[in-house]
């Protein structure tokens, strides 16, 4: 048995199908589907427990539309000034679409700055896309959109808290869209989009004042307008030598690494000597970014096994997509040790590269600088840095051949390290000294069991960060900072052939991400915040014995959204879906009402 495959735009179709088909997943006398989706969510942030939690404009009982239990951005109880950044554009082609960003009528600061944005794509035929927005270089938005089907059109709405790139809009600034789409008589469906900016006045009556903001945001884009750069291989970068202030006191780089094409589902490869026979992509199932000062190592980030609406079978997404599929969250980089180095007079390079890809990874970073105020000129420099020259994980194959060409057996890559890096910068209120200490353990953990009529491959993968910032010095009580991140994937799929030649293909899927941190000492009151999102989707495609798809069976998916804080804001709804419609909202589990 064969399926007739079409590859166009880089993505794999059945041709007589109008489901993309993008997981490589076939018994071993099948030809391996590959191919490569994209789609967008929304922020991750709490409501007070006093506010009435109420569903969302767009989560309709009984409805197919797209539907995220994600929270909205909470807002302050101000009248904000918007500035449209663009108004139903059409995305029809590869062309990136420009507009001009003008501050807003009310002049900053601001209390808060949120991106708000809606999308929609027709019904018809047409692949998950990736969506980048631009402005002055820097993103501010990077998601991918909901596929539609024959006779459902989908919109959707996403938003992010921009307020700490607060420096990018004060001055006017040339804006970029990049969402790439091939619409012809086989893919048929347009996309729009809608964005604006909303910046939200100071509040003078309740004490606050506005929020400490970076100085300088900075993008490591090459073109001044924005867009990201393809790493194709482990050696290729993502880099921007930068000639910085001289009373640099803070700095961070915030890091989207996206997997595209042969490393869409860089959590299913294998190392290379087994890629064949167990018809998988190769460079195993660990990938890494990492980021470097002028060649010196200087932080890791992890990538995320987003999962686009395409992904393994996109009726596992309808309605409800993967964690942050519709709106990737950035990671920060904490690179406040290098703040002396920066501040030398010097250019500078930041380079971010992802280990082991493997064609490959949209990237992109934005550095966020903090000066010292009162001083021109400040010094230091690096005082410890153990994060060594990258991470060595370490594999393990345990496969076994019968007599029948049968495989079983596992594939195992781990990896874990420890570090310090540490450094001084001496300030107009003294000398201060940061150390950050981070932990991060990997795992991913398959097992197979392929023979001439099924195809089982069991996925369970898990990565875990835990860091610390302290700080001391500066005039301030000694301060640190805790945050942890996991990203945990646990995947089932099976393929089976039947005597007729029909077959079936059943997905069961159970995606997290789990944040917490933690601030004690310094001037402020100790704080904490965490977040739990969970996305469990499981469906069975049905083929005939000609390798279309007949249908499906069983579709049923939830997400669970719950974040609260020290400030006593919390967030919790549940939603629940089967046969791509909506069918139960729960809010508050969790929350004292």
């Amino acid at each position: 048995m064969e399926f007739t495959i079409i590859i166009i735009d880089s993505k794999v179709v059945n041709s007589s199908s109008s489901l993309a088909q993008p997981f490589p997943i076939a018994p071993m006398k099948t030809k391996i589907i590959l191919g490569l989706a994209i789609a967008l969510t929304a922020a991750l942030v709490t409501q007070p427990a006093s506010a009435q939690l109420i569903p969302s404009p767009g989560l309709v009982i009984g409805s197919a539309n797209t539907a995220v239990a994600d929270p909205p951005v909470p807002r302050p109880n101000t009248v904000p000034c918007v500035v449209q950044l663009f108004n139903n554009v059409a995305f029809n082609n590869f062309s990136p679409k420009f507009f001009t960003f003008s501050p807003p009528s009310c002049p900053g600061p601001w209390a808060k700055v949120v991106l708000s944005a809606d999308f929609s794509v027709q019904a018809g035929r047409q692949f998950d896309r990736t969506a980048e927005i631009w402005i002055g270089g820097v993103n501010v938005y990077f998601g991918t959109t909901s596929e539609p089907s024959g006779t459902v059109a989908r919109s959707w709405h996403v938003e992010r808290d921009l307020t700490d790139y607060t420096a990018l809009f004060n001055s006017a600034q040339n804006g970029r869209v990049d969402l790439g789409n091939l619409v012809n008589s086989t893919f048929t469906s347009t996309l729009f989009g809608t964005a604006e900016l909303q910046f939200y006045p100071l509040a003078h009556n309740n004490g606050n004042g506005a929020p400490t903001t970076a100085d300088m945001v900075l993008p490591l884009a090459s073109d001044p307008t924005g867009g990201t750069t393809f790493l194709n291989s482990g050696s290729d970068s993502l880099s921007k030598s930068f000639t910085l202030p001289k009373n640099v006191e803070r700095a961070y780089l915030d890091v989207i690494a996206q997997s595209q094409a042969n490393d869409e589902f860089w959590y299913t490869c294998v190392p290379n000597d087994v890629a064949t026979e167990l018809q998988s992509c190769g460079g195993t199932g660990f990938r890494e970014t990492e980021v470097s000062i002028d060649g010196q190592p200087a932080g890791v980030a992890p990538v995320y096994p987003w999962i686009y609406t395409g992904g393994i079978d996109p009726f596992l997404w309808r309605p409800i997509p993967g964690v942050q599929t519709l709106n990737f969250v950035p990671y920060r980089v904490d690179l406040t040790p290098f703040a002396g180095v920066l501040s030398n007079g010097q250019p500078h390079t930041v380079s971010v590269n992802v280990f082991n890809a493997n064609v490959g990874f949209s990237t992109t970073a934005t550095l966020m600088l903090f000066q010292d105020h009162r001083a021109q000129l400040v010094t230091g420099q690096i005082t410890e840095n153990t994060i060594g020259a990258g991470p060595a994980p370490d594999v393990v194959e345990n496969l076994n051949t019968d007599s029948s060409g049968n495989i079983t057996g596992t594939v195992t890559v781990t990896s874990s390290r420890k570090f310090t890096i540490a450094g001084f910068v001496n300030t107009s209120h003294g000398n201060v000294r940061t150390n950050v200490n981070q932990s991060i353990s990997f795992s991913n953990i398959q097992s197979f069991n392929i023979t001439n009529t099924a195809f089982v491959q069991n996925i369970t993968q898990r990565t875990n960060i835990s860091s610390e910032t302290k700080t001391q010095g500066g005039g301030d009580n000694p301060r640190a900072f805790q945050q942890s991140f996991e990203w945990p994937l646990d995947l089932g799929f099976s393929f089976n052939i039947n005597p007729d030649g029909s077959g079936s293909q059943t997905t069961d899927i159970k995606q997290q991400y789990l944040s917490s941190e933690s601030g004690h000492g310094g001037t402020g009151a100790d704080s904490f915040r965490s977040i739990s999102n969970t996305v469990t989707p499981s469906d069975t495609l049905l083929f005939g014995s000609s390798g279309n798809i007949t249908g499906n069976t069983g579709q049923q998916s939830a997400q669970t959204y719950f974040a609260h804080d020290s400030t006593g804001g919390c967030f919790s709804r549940t939603i629940t879906a089967a046969a791509g419609v909506l069918i139960s909202i729960a809010d508050g589990k969790g929350c004292q009402q």
